[in-house]
């Protein structure tokens, strides 16, 4: 691949990023939190590049999120010092990659229960502390504790165990759900008054409703990935329109077996199967009615049957997927362009780190 080659030209499949509109999606949530006076801190997960991160924060974001100390230690080495980790910390090599970690950056974890915690407390000292924040379950049904009363007790619990500092409240919440995020806060906050323990973070999260994070009075920081690059979800979730978002695949029709049927050269390997509620595979910017009924491996079958306008063998068609946090890490690499033309290429430097 080579700087100022036209993506039309680029063998496919290809994952392409429009640097102006990734440009714009950057500022704009920026100017959003720096305007309700707001820490932001963007998870890596959706790009997974340093040298994106690194205009996230040029732009005024405060630090990064990870989910696996793996992408933290990437990023650690790529010179990024200010690191949270939202997922539970199990497991001795992996704690001891954390407490290596932790002696490099300022970071903060997660804990949802006292195993976690107590595994947490038996790792690190009192020389460094950890700073952890308890994680709540304010409606998604995921990871977190159930109650205001049960972030209490394990903020307690944590304050008491040595090695640990309680440093706060941590959601990641369903979307269009701030009145209850706000609840269970507020609640929370008042019970840890209450009991005498500080709470320096409150960090909401999500970038499905992410420009209603100000309905969450109680949050001192956002966290949110998404928005860097958008997707089909998010035109969904109605946080942007299509023009909105800057990543594409580019993939070329291989295959007319039938005149309803297209097969292209973008299968589950560049497009994600992750379907997050919807019926087909991601949306064909040109042929808008056509759908991507099924993926295999190496091919993407097209229902053309609802599309007045078909395509031809080797024509080459521009896909917006509906998950692009998931296709990032099917790509060694990104390529970057404006108005068509190549200007850069970057690695997916944290692709695959899982554990």
């Amino acid at each position: 691949m080579t700087i100022g080659l036209s993506i039309h030209d680029l063998l496919t499949p290809v994952a392409v990023i429009d640097e102006k509109i990734m440009e714009t999606n950057i500022s704009v949530a920026q100017e959003y939190f720096d305007r309700i006076g707001r820490s932001f801190r963007p998870h890596i997960k959706t790009h997974k590049i340093p040298a994106l991160a690194a205009q996230q924060i040029a732009s005024g974001a405060k630090g990064i999120n990870c989910q696996k100390v793996s992408e933290a230690e990437v990023f650690a080495d790529a010179g990024f010092t200010d690191i949270l980790i939202t997922f539970n910390m199990l497991g001795n090599a992996r704690l001891e990659r954390l407490k290596a970690l932790q002696a490099r950056v300022n970071l903060q974890v997660v804990a949802d229960n006292e195993v976690v915690v107590e595994s947490l407390a038996q790792t690190f000292s009192d020389d460094i502390p950890l700073k952890v924040l308890v994680e709540c379950d304010t409606g998604a049904g995921r990871n977190g504790v159930q109650s205001p009363a049960a972030a209490l007790d394990l903020a307690k619990k944590i304050s008491e165990s040595p090695g640990l500092e309680f440093h706060g409240l941590l959601t990641y919440p369903k979307p269009s759900s701030e009145a209850a995020v706000e609840t269970f806060f507020s609640e929370t906050l008042g019970l840890l008054q209450q009991a005498g323990l500080e709470c320096a973070v409150v960090s909401h999260a999500g970038s499905p409703s992410l420009y209603d994070s100000d309905l969450v009075p109680s949050a001192t920081e956002h966290r949110a990935g998404t928005y860097i690059f958008n997707d089909r979800s998010m035109v969904r979730a109605g946080m942007c329109d299509f023009d909105d978002c800057a990543m594409h695949i580019i993939a070329t029709v291989v295959s007319r077996p039938t005149e309803t049927r297209a097969v292209l050269d973008a299968g589950s390997k560049a497009l994600t199967s992750d379907l997050l509620g919807f019926s087909d595979h991601g949306l064909i910017v040109e042929y808008p009615d056509a759908s991507i009924a099924a993926l295999s491996e190496e091919h993407a079958v097209v229902d053309l049957s609802k599309s007045g306008a078909k395509p031809e063998i080797g024509e080459r068609i521009r896909i917006i997927p509906n998950h692009t946090c998931v296709v990032s890490n099917l790509f060694d690499r990104l390529v970057f362009h404006r108005d068509g033309v190549v200007t850069r290429i970057e690695n997916v430097a944290a692709r695959g780190q899982v554990v």
